[in-house]
């Protein structure tokens, strides 16, 4: 495992130094990029399909342990793949940064959005506009800050106009996600909007009848809710967020804010 990393990360290496030199285009085949952006964790690679969701009737477990020391590094690892990455043409050819993920790589609670928004392309940090502000606001609701969460997007790339991601893109760049998760291994998945459940669930039905219903990924408790960006053109629905995320701190066995 050692050597591939270190193979791959020379690669990365020598093809950052040609960009900054000046070489905008390198030919070279399909087999080869997907070698080189697929994410690949404790020796087994990650394929983009996951399973479909079940629900969890009072599952509280984590998935297979983690060897935490090793997170952040290996996070930072991926990451760095991450930038390299050409799979989705349109976006990497648009993208200012890669956003990949920000936050403890130890955390309790993974926050999964969908794709990044300009404010995101432009600093390279997931949730940093004014969805990502409200989200600040629900994570603080909670007693916590984003330093103790994990927050991260389905596509690493922003899509053009922001515009839904594309079934291929999501397929490109779900490895790397599922990735994040087995590194960080959260005690609960909070999955924001409609993209984000069914990236991970493989299921079709609205956001709107699975939220505030339990559900896993790879024994990993998922709680669906609205993302952020709905909240801010429908404010009636913050009551029924919040009503998840407590749900979220009672599952982890946290006292709940009296005030929000």
């Amino acid at each position: 495992m050692r050597e591939l990393n270190e193979i791959i990360d020379g690669a990365i290496q020598a093809l950052e130094g040609m960009k900054r030199s000046g070489v905008t285009h390198i030919e070279v085949s399909r087999e080869t990029w997907e070698t080189l952006t697929r994410p690949v964790l404790m020796g087994a690679t990650f394929q983009a399909r996951p399973g479909s969701a079940s629900p969890a009737q009072g599952h509280t477990g984590k998935g297979a342990p983690a060897n935490t020391h090793a997170a952040a590094p290996e996070l930072a690892r991926l990451g760095a793949r991450a930038k390299t990455c050409v799979l989705c043409k349109e976006l990497a050819g648009c993208r200012h940064n890669v956003v990949f993920g920000v936050g403890n790589p130890r955390a309790e609670i993974m926050f999964v959005g969908e794709a990044p928004g300009r404010d995101e392309d432009s600093q390279g940090e997931p949730f940093v506009g004014r969805a990502g502000e409200l989200l600040t606001k629900i994570i603080a609701a909670m007693g916590c800050n984003r330093e103790e969460v994990y927050i991260a997007n389905v596509l690493k790339c922003r899509p053009p106009e922001n515009r839904t991601p594309l079934p291929h893109e999501v397929t490109n760049c779900l490895p790397y996600l599922i990735s994040q998760i087995e590194l960080i291994q959260p005690k609960i998945i909070v999955a924001l909007g409609a993209t984000a459940v069914r990236a991970l669930l493989d299921v079709q039905l609205g956001i709107t009848k699975m939220r505030g219903h339990w559900y896993t990924f790879r024994d990993i408790p998922i709680m669906p809710t609205f993302h952020p960006a709905y909240l801010l053109r429908n404010p009636g629905a913050k009551k029924e967020v919040w009503e998840d995320m407590k749900a979220v701190l009672e599952k982890l066995g946290r006292e709940v804010p009296k005030s929000r």
